[in-house]
């Protein structure tokens, strides 16, 4: 008997082909992946088990196997089992006036390259999920707006606030990822799949922000509890701002750290492990 294994985050994606062995290694670091499909060997009676190890961990909504062909001299059947492997995962929940603060060693903080990824889901289709500011006029704002994703990111440019917008239905209360990549003014933003190539508004390379980045909402200094635009109501996961796990300094109390409202939970996401047994 052969099966084939296909998985995707909805129902209407298209599910393509990638065959791979069946002797690969089991690795449980993290990959996201929005199809695939791999091919594994059954057994050949009713009794023994046959396990079979994906070539890489994946993260998903939806599985579906297909059965190849089977036994010629048995009955149709099948019976397939999935485990998992476990990796560390920090989630924080957001209550709509919780907030995040990141604050930074030095009075400001300039870059020129910047990695920013996240994971996030919602049933609230506004809120802010990431912001920071400069005195010269530099901002970058990450918020959702009518169920779409809002970039905000400005180099100084004394200009009209115009966000570059991805994704849509994302208050749907699944998990969405989040990735910012900046080198000068070139900008990679991408949700799940979807990414958005584009140029900084402003003259400098550098994005300047003072002294800390908020995240979940945008706090009114000297006014503690009040804030600017309506605050993220949800749970965010695996914070990264370059290279920096922040729900984990949170977790663990760094200073660097205020929060206010904020719940960091521990989660278990999981790789497959697919055992397959037919009753031929």
């Amino acid at each position: 008997m052969n099966i084939s294994l296909e998985y995707a985050f909805d129902l209407n994606s298209h599910f393509s082909e990638c065959f791979q062995g069946t002797e690969a290694e089991l690795t449980c670091s993290p990959v996201l992946s929005s199809l695939f499909l791999q091919r594994f060997a059954g057994n050949v009676n009713s009794e023994s088990v046959v396990q079979n190890k994906l070539s890489h961990p994946v993260k998903t909504r939806f599985l579906r196997f297909v059965p190849l062909d089977w036994n010629p001299s048995g009955y149709m059947g099948l019976r397939v089992e999935v485990f998992g492997c476990s990796y560390k995962s920090y989630v924080a929940d957001f209550d709509g006036r919780s907030s995040l603060l990141y604050r930074f060693n030095q009075k400001s903080m300039s870059t020129v390259k910047d990695v920013i990824s996240l994971r996030f889901k919602s049933h609230q289709a506004e809120g802010v999920l990431l912001h920071g500011e400069g005195q010269r006029g530099d901002y970058i704002t990450l918020e959702l707006h009518r169920g779409r994703l809002d970039l905000y990111l400005n180099l100084g440019e004394p200009s009209r606030r115009v966000p570059v917008t991805v994704g849509s239905l994302l208050d749907d209360q699944h998990w969405h990822s989040v990735h910012i990549e900046r080198f000068n003014r070139q900008v990679n933003l991408t949700v799940d799949s979807h990414t958005q190539h584009f140029q900084t508004k402003g003259e400098g390379h550098s994005l300047e922000v003072d002294y800390e980045l908020s995240f979940g909402g945008i706090p009114l200094p000297g006014k503690p509890g009040t804030f600017l635009r309506k605050n993220f109501l949800g749970c965010m996961e695996n914070l990264y701002y370059n290279g920096i796990n922040v729900i984990d300094l949170a977790k663990r109390r760094k200073p660097q750290i205020h929060t206010e409202r904020l719940t960091v939970l521990d989660r278990v996401c999981v790789c497959l492990l697919v055992c397959c047994q037919s009753t031929s």
